[in-house]
């Protein structure tokens, strides 16, 4: 193996910032946890949540600071993964684990009430959240987002700018986090109740775009992101097929993970609605007693 290949294989970049964030999300949603499981709020503060946001930050770290960036600029494969870390590991953990009363709970007394002041109802940041954060145009920005970043030239720029390839990664993360903050229905609830088979709707439409994405980059006849034409090929890699596996990254992995929660939602959705047949049944043997 190429010495700097092997290098660059074995590389973390401990960058300050990005580092500093981790743990300090870190820190704070831990000592929340810890708070609110101290006042016997176990329901809500279990240890899947827990894990969940630190698998997130995790996935986070491993995109970020891992050999995974070190190789993005040589391999679009590698690029790929990235940004499926970001968007379809990292971002849904982190909602799961549903983060705002940890986070809130972690805070220092004397700022958890100023923070909790602007989500009450009537509160600045609700009041925002209600009007930018719809369901729909969090949907839209999603999608958005994904094939405004996938264009050529926005690709190829990205990769020649460290400030915007960082602004890149930004804007997938938090396109992500309204996405399946929808998608996985943790406070707060700013827009009423979703159904699951609005979430269910929602998440095979996101597949949908996410398909056609990823299989006009792998199937594409030349190179869409000139850029890769530009550096030293690794690993045996032509320019075309490592377009053509980065796309199956994105088609197959990321289709996958869509997948996999459509059916989640739809376990639910039934089991929900066993449990109102139940319900009713149990309501009408209670009025078949009480009648005369």
């Amino acid at each position: 193996m190429d010495a700097v290949l092997q290098e660059t294989l074995w590389r973390w970049e401990w960058r300050p910032e990005v580092v500093l964030v981790l743990a300090g999300m870190g820190t704070v949603y831990s000592l929340g946890w810890a708070r609110l499981a101290r006042q016997g709020r176990r329901r809500l503060a279990n240890g899947w949540r827990l894990a969940a946001f630190w698998g997130g930050l995790l996935a986070l770290a491993l995109a970020l600071l891992s050999p995974i960036d070190a190789l993005q600029p040589l391999l679009f494969t590698m690029h790929m993964v990235q940004h499926e870390l970001l968007m379809m590991v990292a971002a849904p953990l982190v909602m799961l684990s549903a983060p705002l009363p940890f986070l809130l709970w972690g805070l220092p007394a004397s700022w958890r009430g100023e923070v909790a002041g602007l989500l009450v109802r009537g509160g600045i940041l609700r009041r925002l959240l209600q009007r930018v954060a719809t369901p729909r145009l969090a949907w839209l920005v999603y999608v958005g987002v994904l094939w405004v970043w996938h264009s050529p030239a926005a690709y190829n720029a990205a990769l020649r700018s460290a400030p915007l390839h960082d602004l890149e990664h930004l804007s997938f993360f938090w396109a992500a986090l309204l996405f399946w903050w929808h998608v996985t229905g943790v406070g707060p609830r700013l827009h009423g109740p979703l159904g699951y088979g609005f979430r269910i709707a929602y998440v095979l439409a996101a597949l949908l775009q996410n398909e056609v994405l990823g299989v006009s980059i792998a199937f594409a006849r030349e190179p869409i992101y000139t850029y890769y034409l530009t550096v030293p090929r690794i690993w045996g890699l032509s320019v075309m097929e490592d377009q053509m596996l980065g796309g199956e990254v994105m088609w197959i992995f990321g289709g996958m993970m869509y997948v996999v929660t459509a059916i989640i939602l739809l376990a639910r959705l039934l089991s929900w609605e066993e449990r109102q047949v139940r319900r009713q049944e149990a309501a009408e043997a209670r009025r078949g007693f009480s009648t005369p």
